[in-house]
């Protein structure tokens, strides 16, 4: 899941908001959150 997450981020399809709620969710992890914005996880 971190692949597709990773890539609709990057070509704008998933906001920052739905790649926390990934997160939330169970989909991703924290550490995968920061990689994937550049930004550190906060709830």
């Amino acid at each position: 899941m971190y692949e597709k997450i990773k890539r609709w981020y990057e070509i704008g399809v998933w906001s920052l908001l739905k790649v926390r709620a990934a997160v939330k969710a169970g989909k991703i992890t924290p550490e995968q959150y920061k990689e994937i914005t550049g930004s550190m996880y906060s709830e």
